[in-house]
């Protein structure tokens, strides 16, 4: 069972699947989740690359130290794993909190990075968005995960696809119940730490980035994805039609067509320099 030691000494599990040949492609999730998060992307991007898949600190068979958390400190621990395997550079894609992540690494870690894919996420806080992160807090320490679940179920996934994937949904609900409250709310308050003025630093990105979202996202709207855009010189914004919040499994095939385009585009504009 791999595990990269933090420079904090948290230990951080990684998995490494796809094709060894490939270029490497680190896969950070978001709030709550682990690696598992990325199950509708196994298969089509492990054809073509080697994909790097980690449970930030709190999650899946990482260490969940006591809070508070910093997500400086969680885009260090992606380096941690990057050190640990011995990849000098990666493409880098992140989804909501690990879309923050993955901005993070692209400007304190530039030298790292080949490109960015950054889905469903933002670049600041909103009024709104920071009252409803510290209720879901509150409700994931009083009333526990179980209650947090049913709560924030509304904010990721669409109407529609709540019917056609119960299946789907049924599985991803028991992965957040495995998740402590206490680690839960310490990702919350990183999220909420976190300084607005990062986002001035995404103008000295000089990676091909992509920036995707789903049009019926009501968490991290279309509106936040064109901010990323307009800070990051070049980027590429996609919107994905019908999707929500959790369309990496919501609207898999659509979200994996569009990132593998830009990814395989990125390797020859990279390889070709």
């Amino acid at each position: 069972m791999p595990f990269a030691q933090a420079p904090d000494g948290t230990r951080i599990h990684y998995e490494v699947f796809g094709d060894p040949r490939g270029e490497p492609l680190v896969m950070i999730q978001g709030l709550g989740a682990d690696r598992r998060g990325w199950i509708r992307q196994r298969r089509a991007f492990g054809s073509r690359f080697r994909c790097v898949v980690l449970d930030n600190r709190g999650v899946g068979r990482s260490d969940k130290p006591a809070g508070p958390y910093d997500l400086e400190v969680m885009a260090a621990d992606v380096v941690a794993v990057l050190d640990a395997l011995g990849l000098d550079t990666v493409h880098v894609m992140g989804a909501s909190m690990g879309g923050v992540l993955a901005q993070i690494v692209g400007v304190r870690h530039a030298e790292r990075v080949r490109s960015l894919v950054l889905a469903c996420t933002a670049c600041r806080h909103l009024a709104w968005r920071r009252e409803l992160l510290a209720e879901w807090a509150s409700i994931a320490s009083v009333r526990g995960m179980r209650a947090l679940v049913d709560e924030a179920g509304q904010w990721l996934i669409g109407p529609r696809s709540r019917h056609r994937f119960r299946p789907l949904v049924g599985m991803i609900g028991p992965l957040a119940l495995q998740v402590a409250p206490e680690s839960f709310v310490a990702q919350i308050e990183a999220i909420l730490a976190l300084d607005d003025g990062v986002r001035f630093e995404l103008r000295a990105v000089q990676v091909p980035t992509l920036v995707l979202v789903g049009s019926q996202d009501i968490l991290t709207p279309v509106a936040d994805s064109e901010e990323i855009c307009s800070l990051v010189p070049g980027a590429q914004l996609e919107v994905i039609g019908g999707a929500a919040h959790g369309f990496n499994f919501e609207n898999a095939g659509a979200f994996n067509r569009a990132a593998l385009d830009f990814l395989q585009r990125a390797v020859t504009r990279v390889g070709s320099v």
